[in-house]
This record gives C-alpha cells, sequence and structure tokens, in this order.
C-alpha cells in the first residue's frame, strides 16, 4: 500500500515539475511570447469592442461626407462605401470571432471532446465503438454543408425566440455558427485524449489506483487526465487556428453572422475585387491583417507549445 501512495506521489509531482519546466522553456521562445501579447491584445480588443472602439462611432454608423475615405486623422483604417469607420467595424467583427472560437473550443473541444476521449479510451469495448463511429458520422459532414442544414432548418425558430425574449438577431447566428463548429470540433480532440488513455491506463501509476479502490470518476479527472494535458494544449492551441480560419470562410461565402453585424469574413468578401485593391486597399488591409494574425499566432503558438511540452524536444 505504501509503495502504491509513493508511485502516485511522484507521478503527480514530475507531471507538475515537466508543465513548470516547460512553461519556463515556453517563456524562453522569443516567437511564442510575441504570439500570447498579439493574441491578447486582439482578445482584449475584441471582448471590449464597446469600450475601446472610436468614440462616437459604432458598426453600422453611415458618414456621407467621408465616403470610401483613405486613412486618416479621424478614421485610422480609413472608411467603406458607406461612410462606415473600418477600424470600428474589425474590431467589433473580432468580437465575434472570438466568442464564436472560444464557445466552440471550450464546449466542443474541452468539454465534449475530452469527455468523451476519456470514457471511450478507459472503458473501450462498445462503449468505445458507439462514440468512434458517432464521431466518424459528425467529422463526415462538412462544416458548410452543417451550417446550410441548421441555416435551413432552426434558424428561423431561433430568431423568434430571441425576438420573444428581447434579443439581437445576431444571437441566433452565435447559435447556429457555434453548433456547427462544436459538432466537428470535438472528434479530433476525442481521437487524441482517447489514444493517451489507451496507454496511460495500462501503466503502473493508474493500475495502482485501481487497486487501491480509487473511484473511476478519480481515475479519469486526477490520474488521467492531468498526465494528457501537453497534447490536449497543442491540441487547443492548433484548433483555435483551424476554428478562426473555418470562421471567416463562413462570414465570407454569406453564412457567417449577418449584416449589419460586422464580421471579418464579410468585410473581406466587401472588398475582394480588383477595383477595390487598386482604389481602397485599406478595406482589405485591415480587416486582412486583423484575420492574418489571429490565424498565424494561433499556429506558430502550437508549434511552440509542441516543442516544449514534447518530452523528445527537451
Amino acid at each position: 500500500m505504501a509503495s502504491r501512495e509513493i508511485t502516485l506521489s511522484k507521478t503527480r509531482t514530475n507531471s507538475s515539475s515537466h508543465l513548470a519546466h516547460a512553461l519556463s522553456r515556453l517563456i524562453r521562445k522569443k516567437i511564442a511570447v510575441g504570439c500570447i501579447l498579439i493574441l491578447s491584445i486582439i482578445y482584449t480588443g475584441g471582448i471590449f469592442a464597446a469600450w475601446i472602439t472610436p468614440q462616437g462611432y459604432s458598426y453600422s454608423e453611415q458618414d456621407y461626407t467621408a465616403i470610401r475615405q483613405g486613412p486618416s486623422a479621424q478614421h485610422w483604417a480609413g472608411t467603406d462605401r458607406a461612410g462606415r469607420d473600418v477600424l470600428t467595424r474589425v474590431i467589433w467583427g473580432v468580437q465575434n470571432t472570438v466568442i464564436i472560437t472560444v464557445i466552440a473550443m471550450s464546449t466542443g473541444g474541452l468539454v465534449i471532446g475530452v469527455t468523451m476521449g476519456l470514457v471511450s479510451g478507459y472503458f473501450g469495448k462498445k462503449i468505445d465503438t458507439v462514440i468512434q463511429r458517432t464521431g466518424e458520422i459528425f467529422a463526415s459532414f462538412p462544416d458548410i454543408f452543417l451550417v446550410i442544414i441548421l441555416s435551413a432548418t432552426i434558424t428561423p425558430r431561433i430568431r423568434e425566440w430571441a425576438q420573444w425574449m428581447g434579443s439581437y438577431d445576431y444571437i441566433a447566428d452565435y447559435f447556429i455558427i457555434s453548433l456547427a463548429l462544436v459538432s466537428f470540433s470535438w472528434v479530433s480532440m476525442c481521437r487524441l485524449v482517447r489514444g493517451q488513455v489507451l496507454y496511460l491506463k495500462e501503466t503502473q501509476f493508474v493500475q495502482a489506483a485501481v487497486a487501491t479502490g480509487a473511484s473511476t470518476p478519480r481515475i479519469l479527472f486526477v490520474h488521467l487526465l492531468p498526465n494528457a494535458v501537453s497534447p490536449i494544449v497543442v491540441t487547443i492551441s492548433m484548433g483555435m487556428g483551424v476554428l478562426v480560419t473555418t470562421e471567416i470562410i463562413l462570414g465570407f461565402v454569406g453564412l457567417g453572422v449577418q449584416p449589419p453585424r460586422p464580421s471579418l469574413g464579410g468585410m473581406l468578401l466587401e472588398s475582394a475585387n480588383i477595383g477595390t485593391l487598386r482604389s481602397e486597399p485599406w478595406m482589405l488591409l485591415a480587416p486582412g491583417t486583423a484575420a492574418m494574425l489571429l490565424v498565424l499566432s494561433w499556429n506558430l503558438l502550437g508549434d511552440a507549445l509542441n516543442d516544449v511540452l514534447n518530452p523528445r524536444t527537451r
């Protein structure tokens, strides 16, 4: 009994020391620190869009005296064809991306994906078969096709419910897009965690926990999950880049958050022609830069996390 307790204690100590060492290595990577700083600025701007946008402008306010005006002291990123402040619309568009991707990753990738992966890998047999076959069904649907189906079936009802509750129409857009992203974002996380659990459940410290009579939830969330944190963190970072890209593409093809609420994809669509690039390039520059920084920062951060959390690179 004493030897088993020592084994469990050593496992927890090694896990915490590994994470502390990985954090110290991450801080020494300039690219990772830069990506974290960029993401922090963009996400903070999106969350507090109502307070940090240029005073006196809303994302739908039109100034007919400043139509297609280039960057100036009054409009830092210029105005669009309707005289709307581009910087204000970009910040509110970032807010949409932040809300949708965070909801999709926290519910689909973390809550559903991690839980299903733990259950599937630990219990195996029929439970594993049902979960994996269900994941394959969801993964077989293209996300855009899924959004079309959801938009055609439940969007009118969601909009009616939102109006009855006194909410805005874009709440229905958030719900539809988040539901579509959640429907396929949990699959890859589930498979990753399942593979980790299949290996970890055969180790001595897990078998010792079973022998001491530890409950199943304790084994799953105290002994197995902490030892699978490293690949989960990397997958979250990479997955956020994928979700951001998907949300922007959905807005670009007209399936994202609908006007008058701005979206990065919608703004890119408005300026995606040769004429705009020649005469009003700032209309593409601001949303394009924000989209590029979001996707690139998440991907580079994921690469850095993979380097510092992978035991083979230490």
